[in-house]
């Protein structure tokens, strides 16, 4: 089976794919346990800092998205995130005290997931219970007044049924950044019937609470005289400059109840039926900075103390004359529910000299969203930019029924107060993987998607902007082939040809209007095809994994969203990514182990309406990137034993913007760790983050960076029995 570095022979986690990493044909990064557990990690996105090309967004707009926002390879990903193979369609971040192990897919897999999984899907696999009786208590106290617990309890109740709970609480401030906190807190029991037996049952439930201040970051600037925009930071703001108010907050109820049954017919055919409920809630208000040609010349030619930012809405503060601002992003109060089911067979059978698996099912989904809008009935005052201030009072916030001036104009569909939407998706899916020989196979198959999406607008001024009803149904078909070689245990070579399609209407629960009929984009979904070639290996008895890949993805009427109101909107855009990626994982010596990654991106717009974007790089998409994580244990199993380690994240720059006029500076974090062992039971550890202190940025969006957290240390406590 390897090692826990090596994740070569680890199931992906979905019942849909049901070989290992090694033999799935194409490229899967897998965040094992063991890592997460040496680098502390503490959420989704921390983890994911060890895959490259993956880019965390900020959402916004008039409904103003926050929360885990990804792209994959450069592509849009906020709707491919799962957790067990089953979507999860919230708008929140994701602790990962539940998770076992986190895996990105690269490319598209609509044959597997349905719409969208442009770049790739996100899958977390959660702890499930298992009949080895085990307990585990952490502590975790350090920089910037963090402090967090962690439970996992195990219990046995029978011979083959067994319960699990875990637990988190969690409170910090952001190191290296003012005014900002994340409170939150989460508990995911679960029970499994028929572990080890031919029919298994597992019944789960997650519910995670947050109360949090949203960060939109700095706002991005051109100095005179400069042809290259930058983060402001870089120009001598403090990076610890925080541009919201005292009236933003980002309060999210999140909860999901899933239920997974499988049964084995025979040694042949097995069958699996997983179900999923999800109830979202949130109430969000946030504050962008913009600094407009006013504020850029007062900062660089003029007096930086003088210089003003615009706390919402497109237009800057100028000289400062006006009182404030109102617009986006508005604060919102969001309700939304889903519900999924996957029915699905894999099947194991021959037909004379050749040998079969197949996979097929029905997947089902539908994820309702109703939103309401509140406005100001005071401007948000504008603030300096060297010296911010968020405390601005009450600023009297009312429902945005009450007051209709004060909403935002979405293009032709007006300012509206409340919004309703659903997306209802009915997906058939089958493939076949066919054995010539033990050594070459070539795999096929499809899936057919019929995607209905409804969304209304009702509300205020309705003599000047009328309700709107808008419908689509559109049926998407996305086929997909790989040729495998696999000359031995050890080694996979293939060849993969695949396709995705995101549909007008996706983005329910995650833009602020998921669809707006009228455009190119609406009668022309955003489709992707990816050719890959790779080779995976398991070497040194299993010790060492390595994978190596090259791809080209291409996407058409490529989707954006609009940096004011948050529309998804199409465009004729086609974008190109080609690159190589490489990894490797495993266990170097007895006691040392190694997690690397490095990728090679080559991106560019292939053709844009706007010709001078034409050949430009795509947004969000660095040239280079790549991460390195090793650790030794010295000295195991006596009274002085010490593990210790530490790694490297490295990102190139990247444009934010089609134009490539607007760039975010390189990342580089390093990070180390050390930890000791008193017995069997009890474990002490410090980790440091950004040791170097440097000024990063994590969060990128079209016109604004987040500066990443300072320098920090955390130290833990562990109990497990």
């Amino acid at each position: 089976m390897g090692h826990g570095f090596n994740i070569m022979h680890q199931p992906v986690g979905l019942s849909r794919m049901p070989q290992d990493v090694m033999h799935t044909p194409q490229n899967i990064n897998v965040v094992p346990q063991a890592l997460m557990q040496q680098q502390n990690v503490k959420s989704l996105d921390e983890a994911l800092r060890n895959v490259p090309g993956v880019t965390t967004s900020i959402g916004e707009g008039a409904g103003g998205m926050n929360g885990d926002q990804f792209l994959i390879r450069g592509f849009q990903a906020q709707n491919d995130i799962y957790e067990d193979g089953l979507r999860d369609f919230g708008v929140y971040s994701r602790d990962s005290f539940n998770f076992e192990t986190v895996s990105v897919i690269k490319g598209p897999s609509s044959e597997v997931f349905g719409n969208g999984t442009t770049g790739g899907a996100i899958n977390m696999v959660t702890k499930t219970p298992e009949l080895q009786n085990h307990y585990k208590a952490e502590f975790s106290g350090g920089s910037g007044q963090y402090y967090r617990g962690t439970l996992d309890f195990n219990q046995r109740l029978g011979d083959s049924t067994a319960l699990r709970i875990t637990g988190m609480g969690d409170e910090h401030n952001i190191v290296g950044r003012d005014f900002l906190y994340s409170h939150r807190w989460g508990i995911a029991p679960s029970l499994a019937f028929g572990i080890g037996q031919r029919a298994t049952l597992v019944l789960q439930f997650m519910h995670q609470q947050e109360n949090s201040i949203p960060d939109f970051g700095v706002p991005v600037v051109t100095r005179p005289g400069d042809a290259v925009g930058k983060p402001i930071t870089e120009y001598g703001i403090r990076r610890t400059n925080w541009y919201g108010t005292d009236n933003d907050q980002n309060a999210t109820n999140d909860n999901m109840e899933t239920a997974r049954f499988s049964y084995k017919v025979d040694d042949h055919i097995t069958i699996y039926d997983d179900l999923r409920g999800g109830e979202y809630y949130r109430t969000f208000a946030a504050s962008k900075a913009t600094c407009d040609t006013t504020c850029v010349n007062t900062y660089f030619n003029g007096d930086p103390n003088a210089a003003l930012v615009a706390r919402s809405g497109p237009v800057g503060a100028g000289k400062g004359t006006g009182p404030g601002t109102f617009m986006a992003p508005l604060p919102y109060q969001q309700t939304s529910w889903s519900v999924q089911n996957v029915a699905s067979m894999v099947a194991n059978y021959k037909t004379g000299f050749l040998r079969h698996q197949i996979v097929a099912g029905v997947d089902i989904e539908r994820v309702n969203d109703v939103r309401s809008q509140s406005t100001y009935l005071k401007p948000k005052p504008y603030a300096n930019l060297v010296n911010p201030n968020p405390y601005v009072g009450n600023l009297d916030l009312v429902p945005g029924e009450s007051n209709p001036g004060g909403l935002v104009t979405l293009g032709t569909l007006g300012a509206k107060p409340h919004s309703s939407g659903y997306g209802f998706d009915t997906g058939l899916f089958l493939f076949d993987q066919i054995w010539f020989t033990n050594w070459l196979s070539v795999k096929g198959g499809f899936r057919w998607d019929r995607w209905q999406t409804a969304y209304r607008l009702t509300g205020g001024d309705v003599a000047k902007n009328p309700d709107q009803h808008f419908r689509n149904v559109s049926s998407v078909f996305n086929p997909n082939v790989s040729l495998i070689a696999t000359p031995d245990a050890h080694q996979t070579y293939y060849f993969t040809w695949a396709s995705s399609t995101t549909p007008m209407g996706m983005y329910v629960t995650n833009g602020s209007v998921p669809i707006r009929p009228g455009t190119n984009s609406f009668a022309s979904p955003e489709k992707a095809q990816l050719y890959e070639i790779g080779a995976k290996y398991s070497l040194f008895q299993d010790r060492m994994g390595f994978t190596a890949s090259l791809f080209r993805l291409d996407k058409g009427n490529a989707m954006n969203a609009d940096p004011v109101t948050g529309e998804v909107l199409g465009s004729t855009d086609r974008q190109r990514n080609q690159g190589l990626e490489l990894s490797v994982g495993g266990i170097i010596l007895p006691g040392w182990n190694i997690s690397a990654t490095y990728a090679l991106y080559d991106s560019d717009t292939t053709y844009s309406a706007t010709k001078a974007n034409r050949g430009k790089n795509v947004q969000y998409v660095p040239h280079n990137q790549a991460t390195l994580w090793t650790a030794y244990s010295a000295f195991p199993r006596t009274a002085y034993n010490i593990t210790f380690g530490g790694g490297v994240t490295w990102r190139e720059h990247v444009w934010l913007d089609a134009a490539n006029t607007l760039r975010a500076p390189a990342n580089l974090d390093f990070s180390a760790m050390i930890s000791h062992r008193f017995n069997d039971r009890w474990k002490v550890s410090m980790n440091g983050y950004n040791l170097a202190n440097r000024l990063n940025y994590q969060s990128l969006f079209s016109n604004r960076a987040t500066p990443s957290a300072g320098r920090m240390f955390l130290g833990e406590v562990a109990l497990a029995y």
